[in-house]
């Protein structure tokens, strides 16, 4: 692989420059990460997470390397993807709902959807979480209040794992439900109170810095890191453009969105998941998709080598 040929009046770090310089040895299958992130994590720090699908693997990666991976409800199955039942967050208006539900107030006019035929009920902003009778749902969701506020507050390390930017917004108070989906929409309930919008730049990053104040709020030494899913979209909602237009568009204005909210804030990281799975596997003429599911998953081979360089960049390094 060719190098790069720089003036030596520039003295670029080896993470400044890829695929290498004649002063900066290029290494296969190394993600040139700045090394002094400035956060550090060993095994003994509380580490909360919450975000979409690749949320998962990060979770079970920390479980499994026996780091001190805070799990609330773990009863309940919506809590295999987070530090709580918080189920999949795949936007940040969702992960809003989260820290103002869980510390002040979240009172949206629709509160339970009642599936047509089955009766199901079933909450609209967790997905696909599903109960006999509202009573049960209530009671439920008291006591997963207790069990987020919990989580929160015993993290010293917060990771926030951004989805998309496509949202489902009631169309009278403005929440925002997490998906069109599960027995109440497939049973025809009416998702006429409800518009579909594509989410910008300002109001995502918005809802990051309502975050943010909730947390120091609520656990003021607690850092955050940022970080983008590298699963796209494998479905669009929108009619002007194509789905991989679509997914483009989001994961550039959630990048963009991380990267100024990790300069407004000292403690605040970005970890680039997204970058190592879909550009730099690329780069190295590989693929970052696990065969027969490129819609859904990331290998194996792809989550390994994200979290080895997540171990590099804010740890003391675990051999995976």
């Amino acid at each position: 692989m060719a190098i790069s040929e720089m003036h030596p009046v520039h003295q670029f770090k080896s993470w400044q420059v890829w695929p290498g310089s004649y002063d900066n040895k290029f290494i296969p299958g190394h993600y040139p990460h700045k090394k002094n992130s400035g956060l550090f994590i060993d095994k003994s720090t509380p580490i909360a997470s919450m975000g979409s699908c690749f949320a998962r693997e990060i979770r079970k990666v920390l479980i499994r390397h026996e780091y001190n991976y805070i799990q609330e409800e773990t009863y309940h199955p919506a809590s295999v993807h987070a530090s709580a039942a918080w189920e999949r967050t795949y936007n940040t208006f969702s992960m809003r709902q989260i820290f103002e539900y869980t510390f002040e107030s979240f009172n949206p006019k629709t509160r339970w959807w009642i599936s047509p035929k089955t009766k199901q009920v079933q909450d609209p902003y967790r997905r696909i979480i599903l109960y006999d009778s509202i009573e049960e749902a209530q009671n439920d969701f008291l006591s997963h209040i207790e069990c987020s506020q919990r989580a929160i507050m015993k993290a010293k390390v917060l990771i926030l794992t951004l989805g998309l930017t496509e949202i489902w917004k009631d169309k009278s108070d403005g929440s925002v439900i997490c998906l069109p989906s599960g027995p109440y929409v497939n049973e025809g309930g009416s998702l006429d109170d409800y518009e579909f919008c594509v989410s910008r730049y300002s109001e995502n990053l918005d809802n990051l810095e309502k975050i943010y104040k909730i947390v120091k709020n609520n656990n003021k030494g607690c850092k955050l890191i940022s970080t983008i899913s590298p699963v796209h979209l494998w479905a669009t909602f929108r009619e002007d453009m194509d789905v991989i237009s679509a997914n483009c568009n989001s994961k550039s204005t959630l990048r963009a969105v991380a990267d100024e909210f990790v300069c407004r804030h000292d403690d605040v990281f970005y970890f680039s998941s997204y970058e190592i799975a879909t550009n730099f596997t690329m780069m190295m003429n590989k693929t970052c998709f696990e065969k027969g599911k490129e819609n859904f998953h990331i290998n194996k081979e792809t989550v390994e080598l994200i979290m080895k360089h997540f171990f590099e960049v804010y740890s003391k390094g675990v051999k995976l």
